[in-house]
């Protein structure tokens, strides 16, 4: 899942309260230079992610041993982390996550990309009269079924007190839902950008986004990789973690430059791109150690991303899309070693 007014030296980095992981063990990425390392990723658009493919930071950093992969969807991915075609996956939602934690994929998510806010959200058309989600009663509202909409449609609904049950649910991919939009045949949708901006640029009205769901419940682009090649090769996760941090270095440093390769990395415009920033709340490698994020030592169990998996598990397994209920040690899927490792060397 991916995505509003940026002039983007105000990217809103976030701004993570809690104390500082302790100083971590150097460890050197000087052995990896030849390592064979697949890194698949996601056209995640205006994403600092993008900017180190373009940049070829993995490159610079882990090796002349990396080569990239492109996917267009989370479950092919994953399917190759299980098989250990792929080392580490970029760009991916919580649910194909939790899907494949379920299946037994040897994963590990080791970095948080960041939280959407304002990219995602509940659209209706204006011309349905529907001004509320209380409104939606009774209505049929356009979903990406198994998505992260899954998760965030009872999740906010849930806090005006509306059981999910009382809204029909239409199984719609977002390019769908945009050419049911323009034809009149939906006039209600959860969904992501770009498609949530198109449907709310095109006669729409936004009744709830993500920004109201706690840090502890929310959706997140997150990397993860095969654990077993980490425990393996912990400096190839080292150098992985300095790349995904020079790109953000980089947004940060240089913010028209950074768009400009945002865009043609992703295919958008800049309009687009500054839209999409803006809807989100971007993480850096410091942040990745914080309890908002991927936390640290004993904190690791009550961080943001181990407890929103908690939470998007117990919701679609309340669903029905999952047949079992989260494990109790969520923990043993989040793993901060190689960003601590990262910023101590």
């Amino acid at each position: 899942m991916l995505l509003a007014t940026l002039g983007l030296a105000a990217v809103g980095l976030a701004a993570c309260s809690s104390s500082p992981a302790p100083a971590a063990k150097k460890v050197s990425t000087k052995s990896v230079s030849s390592l064979p390392v697949v890194i698949g990723y996601e056209n995640n658009g205006a994403d600092p992610s993008m900017i180190t493919v373009a940049n070829d930071y993995f490159q610079k950093d882990i090796g002349s041993g990396v080569s990239l992969k492109l996917f267009t969807d989370g479950p092919a991915a994953l399917s190759a982390i299980a098989s250990g075609s792929l080392q580490f996956m970029c760009g991916i939602g919580l649910p194909p996550v939790i899907s494949a934690i379920a299946r037994g994929v040897p994963l590990e998510v080791v970095w948080n990309q960041e939280r959407y806010t304002t990219d995602a959200g509940i659209v209706v058309k204006t011309s349905s009269g529907i001004t509320s989600l209380a409104g939606l009663e009774g209505k049929t509202i356009a979903i990406d079924v198994g998505s992260e909409s899954s998760f965030e449609l009872p999740s906010l609904l849930a806090q005006k007190g509306i059981s999910l049950s009382s809204v029909h649910q239409l199984d719609m991919s977002p390019p769908e839902m945009e050419s049911s939009w323009a034809d009149g045949q939906i006039e209600a949708a959860i969904v992501w950008d770009p498609a949530f901006g198109y449907l709310a640029s095109h006669g729409g009205r936004i009744l709830a986004t993500d920004a109201s769901l706690p840090p502890n419940g929310t959706s997140f682009n997150i990397c993860v990789a095969n654990k077993t090649f980490v425990s393996a090769h912990p400096s190839a996760a080292v150098a992985f973690e300095k790349a995904m941090q020079a790109g953000v270095s980089y947004m940060k440093a240089n913010p028209t430059s950074a768009l400009k390769i945002m865009e043609s990395e992703a295919g958008i415009t800049a309009a687009t791109a500054k839209e999409e920033l803006a809807g989100y709340q971007i993480y850096d490698l410091a942040d990745q150690v914080t309890s908002s994020v991927l936390g640290h030592g004993s904190a690791v169990a009550t961080a943001g991303t181990t407890q929103s998996l908690v939470n998007n598990w117990k919701v679609l397994y309340k669903q029905g899309f999952l047949s079992s209920p989260p494990p109790s040690n969520m923990a043993a899927y989040v793993d901060p070693t190689p960003a601590e490792q990262a910023l101590g060397s």
